[in-house]
């Protein structure tokens, strides 16, 4: 199949479906936890399916001393998406995706704390320029806005602040391949998720109608176990600016999806707001990318 001979392909059709999660995520009547164990458990089972189907065995006994980080980072990541889908059901799915981009931003200014790196002056610009593009998609004074949609902000930058984890936490593992790291990462969610979910919601799934169903099917199988397929797959042969590039596929797409499908809109202050995130957060990883 030409899709999966062609990296670049595969990392286009991958950041595209990355942006339409919120489309389906909306049409899901569950709880932000118990979306987030499903979506685990099922791209877990796929990732699982793949790394039996392609014989690729994870060498334990080389990466037993990450194992702490690997669970670590994927707690971080099952709780960084409970707060994803909940900044879609308090905002947009365009101020939640702009908000959630402002991870980069976060890792940025960690790594000179973290690993002794000196900022230059370029990332301090970019550090500037994507924290007015917060504050202007925040819509600070503008009282038209609501308290929901404040709300949805925290909620989208308090999962930038778990994914910002999630990707300093990686730094630290060197061992582990990624497709391997993600399925261990995927295992530790569930585990985590597990007893989150019982302590909290439940578990609702006789509630689901058939549109329920297929929809969280899309999530956990395409949206997550196949698309992760495809995205580290085509890590590996692509060079890091250009995959830099074409992974702002992802927010763009999630901005056309809650504009033109599901009718939401944008004040000329937010669309401003988010050029400055995707823009200056571009610009910096790509100065990142030439350096590696």
């Amino acid at each position: 199949m030409k899709l999966f001979k062609n990296p670049r392909l595969m990392l286009i059709v991958s950041m595209a479906v990355f942006g339409s999660l919120g489309l389906f995520v909306r049409n899901i009547p569950l709880s932000s936890g118990e979306l987030a164990l499903y979506r685990a458990v099922m791209a877990a089972v796929m990732i699982g399916g793949f790394l039996l189907i392609t014989k690729q065995k994870i060498p334990f006994a080389k990466i037993k001393k990450e194992i702490p980080l690997l669970l670590a980072s994927g707690v971080a990541m099952g709780f960084n998406w409970i707060l994803l889908f909940q900044a879609y059901k308090y905002t947009t799915v365009s101020v939640a995706t702009l908000s959630y981009y402002f991870a980069p931003v976060i890792v940025t200014v960690a790594c000179p704390i973290l690993f002794k790196e000196k900022m230059t002056v370029k990332q301090w610009i970019c550090f500037g320029m994507s924290t007015l593009g917060i504050v202007l998609i925040t819509g600070i004074g503008d009282l038209s806005q609501g308290s929901s949609h404040f709300t949805g902000i925290l909620f989208g930058l308090g999962a930038a602040v778990l994914y910002a984890t999630v990707i300093l936490l990686n730094k630290f593992i060197k061992n582990v391949d990624g497709i391997h790291r993600t399925f261990l990462q995927f295992l530790a969610a569930v585990i985590v998720l597990v007893p989150y979910v019982l302590l909290t919601s439940g578990v609702n799934l006789a509630s689901l109608n058939g549109k329920g169903w297929i929809n969280l099917l899309i999530v956990g199988f395409v949206h997550t176990g196949i698309t992760y397929c495809l995205y580290f797959s085509s890590l590996k042969e692509l060079p890091g600016q250009k995959a830099a590039i074409l992974s702002y596929i992802d927010p763009l797409v999630a901005v056309l999806v809650s504009v033109l499908i599901l009718g939401e809109t944008m004040t000329l202050p937010q669309v401003v707001g988010g050029a400055l995130i995707l823009g200056f957060t571009l610009w910096n990883e790509i100065t990142i990318s030439k350096k590696r």
